[in-house]
């Protein structure tokens, strides 16, 4: 008998609160956490989404009892969000201070969105390292710690922006970007970003500050980046970023085709994406 297989889902985030964040956090920011709470029925239990845990654990019942849910850790049967919820309901089954240390691929079942109470926000806070890892005074086995202070060495240092949702400033070696995980249709928030382009506007502060260089696409969400001019802190992108959000949201609104130029403008955009998974 040939084993049950889970239907692909192209955006498996799609329905949960900051959708965007979701995507965010599993491809482009390195440390952070977020919160989250299983519904009555699963228990009422707070969970911490993380990016990323020890030793690229799954998942974690730590040992002051606190569930951990690693974003970044992909079981690849073609939902995320049935790997996530079949990786959380196995952690919440441990014994505290015991990891999910591997996760096969899993039959159909409850997905995130059945197992999470959606009225939860899904706030999202940016570390500096990964000490969020641990509980507080808690002794770190010698494998533990040695993953851990890999990881703080080589963190990205990234910032979470407030004038938009789901933006992201990082620097990376000498070069800082803003990617932005956007909750628009893709194909709208295109035609929109190719009115712009088209009029030179898509770039941050006439382009001075930051100039679009293309998009990925992951988990069905589009994320557009801009490269920054040098040393620029994530504090100076928000009146800009502002002013860009506010410029495509009328460009949303414009109801009508693109013309010539505008069309040029979307083949370059689109030319100039990248699908990761």
């Amino acid at each position: 008998m040939s084993r049950p297989t889970v239907p692909f889902v192209l955006r498996p985030f799609e329905g949960l609160p900051g959708e965007p964040d979701w995507v965010a956090m599993r491809e482009v920011v390195p440390a952070a956490t977020a919160t989250a709470r299983t519904t009555p029925e699963h228990g009422s239990r707070d969970v911490v989404i993380a990016t990323v845990l020890p030793m690229g654990w799954p998942a974690l019942h730590r040992g002051d009892g606190a569930l951990l849910l690693g974003l970044q850790h992909h079981a690849g049967s073609g939902d995320a969000s049935r790997d996530l919820a079949d990786v959380l309901l196995r952690a919440m089954e441990l014994p505290a201070g015991q990891p999910v240390t591997s996760s096969p691929l899993p039959e159909p079942g409850p997905r995130l969105q059945d197992v999470l109470d959606l009225t939860v926000p899904f706030e999202v806070t940016v570390h500096d390292g990964f000490d969020f890892w641990t509980a507080a005074g808690a002794e770190l086995t010698p494998d533990v710690r040695a993953s851990l202070d890999r990881m703080n060495e080589s963190i990205v240092p990234t910032v979470r922006l407030t004038s938009v949702d789901a933006a992201y400033w990082a620097r990376m070696g000498e070069r800082e970007y803003l990617r932005w995980a956007v909750r628009h249709d893709e194909q709208l928030f295109l035609d929109a970003l190719a009115r712009l382009h088209a009029r030179r506007e898509s770039g941050l502060a006439g382009g001075d500050l930051g100039k679009f260089i293309g998009a990925f696409r992951s988990c069905g969400v589009l994320v557009p980046v801009w490269d920054l001019a040098p040393g620029t802190e994530a504090a100076d992108v928000e009146g800009p970023l502002a002013e860009l959000a506010a410029r495509l949201d009328a460009a949303l609104a414009v109801d009508g085709p693109l013309d010539a130029s505008e069309r040029r403008a979307r083949a370059g955009l689109v030319a100039r994406q990248l699908t990761l998974r």
